[in-house]
């Protein structure tokens, strides 16, 4: 009790000191915007009488007082947090060389006594607070940037503070306290992604605090949380280097808008500025500066789903493996040998022989083929002046370009890309949709041959991106990548998790595009509970996933007489969620089609939010969704419905369904009329 009291008196005079500091950064904010506020009306009183020289001192000394301000704010909002949640835990330290304990306390944000220049609380990111995260009771130490510290951990605590009130403190020997973490689990689901950095466990800290990996690739099952150790370590990569690297020199691709919005919270509450976010789809539009059209990879996945069309999975499976980078390669020689027939011509009289046009064109092998023609053409006119004394003007210089040019087949990519199927022998293998639109699968194949004949720039703005969803780009999707993005990289997903197996990438496809990257593997599960999870297992027999011993109700597999009755137990279900004391219900079918189907049977008697490809964010409540879009978020209790021999029989229906109820944290329920699906019944 003595213990407990002396903990609470630490917390309230820690607050009194942050409440002070608060006063003051009040104090300067105010000060700072009233000098800006009248240094502008002096500008605007003087603008006729003042000089440029003046003017400009003034415009700095404006700029300069509003940074300060800005700064200030930041600061402003880690106070407020730190008044809320001051820590979550602590360690006494006791370093090998000295008598002295130290006693460390870990929080979201550092916190440093003004008068005395102690650390009241460490930032969870600094070298000391990985004791917390890493250590029991006895030997431990951490790493700093000159060195190893070693010492003896003598105490273990962690809080649990909420609105500057200590609700509860526990004295533990392993590293993250069973109660703690299970407290957090049992909790029920907010619409953004909330910050783990009170229950971080030892091997997730190691991902977080890899300085060394160029390329990280995560490999994590379904709830092990990756997504959230991938943000949190960018959180501590932007601590670590701060000197060299921003949030604005991160790139995060993410599966589509609901997610992006969804994970928006996490950097914010770690007080980090959010990252920018885009999609592969986005990508491709920059490159192909939008004048291409194609279809997105979820309409290919609808397609997919609904048609299960073995004509489109060949040449998926074609336009997304290493087969075709290499037939691209040898077309682009093709192309460089064969394709440019060559003859002799003659300009301004004078004759320009074959064997001359051939060496000037092989000369610039280093540059994109469709850039050389440029060269080939000033070589020639400076050929002609240098042995003819003759200038070749504009207007015959573009009759030149037009003659080279008609040497080759075409300049236009569209047509090359089309006849690189014919090269091949397969003009079946190229399927435009309505409006000369490519397949999805067509896209970045089509990127990477625009890349050989006309070059691809680099995005040196990028110093660290982060690609999710590992497991749904293709080989060629990630060559592309890896020649627009020649950053760092944080890669993860779940090969498990994938919506299309026919374009997807397991691990040894992206350690070949990576090479020397280092992989790291997470196993268990934290989202559901251990029934759900066994539950899962058996639905995807192929995934080693560790459950955490959180138990709950077994999972309900619901018959049906018919859909009206099936609608009917559905009503029933989102009746009984309503009764609960749960945050959200995710309804997760296979199409977007029964999602709409669905959403119109049930919207007149319930309030209920439908996500599809245009959604741009998720709330609490209820959802309805494909699983495709449901894909890293998370909801109290999900409802799978037509859970039919019909609706889920092939392999990326398996996917679909597994992913649906992988998504359930504490309730999982699954409908069905007629035969049960034989991918649940077995």
């Amino acid at each position: 009790m003595t213990e407990e009291k002396g903990e609470k008196e630490y917390l309230k005079n820690l607050l009194i000191k942050v409440d002070q500091k608060l006063f003051k950064i009040n104090e300067t904010i105010k000060l700072k915007s009233d000098e800006v506020y009248s240094m502008n009306k002096h500008m605007q009183e003087h603008k006729t009488d003042m000089d440029h020289l003046e003017k400009n001192n003034m415009r700095e000394a404006i700029f300069n007082f509003s940074l300060q301000g800005e700064h200030s704010v930041e600061n402003r909002k880690r106070l407020i947090r730190l008044k809320d949640t001051a820590y979550f835990g602590r360690i006494d330290f006791k370093e090998n060389q000295t008598n002295d304990r130290k006693r460390i306390y870990v929080g979201v944000h550092n916190f440093q006594d003004t008068e005395s220049n102690n650390n009241l609380v460490y930032d969870w990111r600094a070298p000391i607070s990985s004791l917390f995260y890493d250590f029991e009771l006895g030997d431990g130490y951490y790493e700093t940037p000159t060195g190893v510290i070693k010492g003896d951990i003598s105490l273990k605590r962690q809080f649990c503070i909420r609105k500057g009130e200590m609700e509860y403190m526990l004295d533990t020997d392993i590293t993250i306290h069973d109660e703690v973490l299970q407290k957090e689990l049992n909790n029920a689901s907010s619409a953004k992604m909330k910050n783990i950095v009170a229950t971080i466990q030892k091997e997730q800290n190691a991902i977080i605090r890899n300085e060394d990996a160029r390329h990280l690739i995560i490999q994590g099952v379904a709830g092990s949380g990756k997504t959230s150790i991938a943000l949190h370590r960018i959180a501590f990569l932007l601590y670590r280097f701060k000197d060299t690297i921003s949030s604005e020199d991160i790139l995060i691709i993410s599966p589509n808008k609901v997610f992006a919005s969804y994970i928006s919270n996490v950097l914010p509450e770690l007080g980090e500025e959010s990252v920018a976010e885009t999609s592969m789809e986005e990508i491709a539009n920059e490159i192909l500066e939008y004048q291409v059209n194609f279809q997105s990879f979820f309409e290919q996945v609808a397609e997919l789903l609904d048609k299960n069309d073995a004509k489109m999975i060949e040449r998926i499976q074609f336009k997304s493996s290493n087969e075709i980078l290499l037939k691209l390669d040898e077309y682009v020689t093709y192309l460089e040998n064969e394709g440019f027939k060559i003859t002799d011509i003659t300009v301004k009289g004078k004759p320009v022989p074959a064997w001359f046009i051939r060496e000037s064109f092989d000369k610039y092998k280093r540059m994109p083929l469709l850039k050389r023609f440029n060269e080939v053409v000033r070589e020639i006119v400076d050929n002609i002046f240098r042995y003819y004394s003759i200038e070749i003007q504009y207007k015959d210089r573009t009759e030149l370009h037009n003659t080279i040019r008609k040497m080759f087949p075409s300049y236009n990519p569209r047509i090359l890309y089309k006849g690189f199927y014919e090269w091949l022998g397969k003009p079946e293998l190229l399927k435009t949709k309505a409006g000369n639109a490519y397949e999805w699968s067509d896209v970045y194949a089509f990127i990477y041959l625009k890349y050989r004949l006309e070059g691809l720039k680099s995005n040196p703005k990028v110093k660290h991106l982060v690609i999710d969803e590992m497991q749904d780009y293709s080989v060629v999707q990630y060559k592309v990548l890896s020649l627009l993005f020649p950053c760092k990289k944080t890669i993860l997903g779940d090969v498990n998790q994938s919506v299309n197996p026919f374009s997807s990438s397991n691990l040894p496809i992206i350690e070949k595009v990576f090479i020397g990257a280092t992989t790291m593997t997470m196993l268990k599960s934290y989202r559901s509970t251990y029934e759900i999870t066994q539950f899962t297992k058996r639905i995807s027999q192929i995934v080693d996933v560790e459950a955490i011993e959180r138990h709950g109700e077994e999972p309900k597999i619901i018959p049906c007489k018919n859909i009206n009755d099936e609608t009917e137990k559905i009503k029933s279900l989102i009746k009984q969620f309503r009764q609960s004391d749960y945050n959200s219900l995710g309804i997760v079918c296979k199409t977007q089609k029964q999602a709409d189907t669905l959403y119109e049977a049930l919207i007149n008697e319930h309030e209920i939010n439908l996500l599809n490809a245009v959604s741009v964010s998720f709330g609490s409540g209820i959802v309805i969704t494909t699983a495709h879009l449901a894909k890293g978020l998370e909801f109290d209790q999900v409802i799978v419905p037509f859970c039919t021999d019909k609706n889920y029989k092939t392999e990326p229906d398996k996917q679909m369904l597994y992913v649906g109820c992988t998504r359930a944290m504490h309730k999982l329920s699954l409908t069905h009329t007629e035969k049960l699906s034989q991918l649940i019944a077995s």
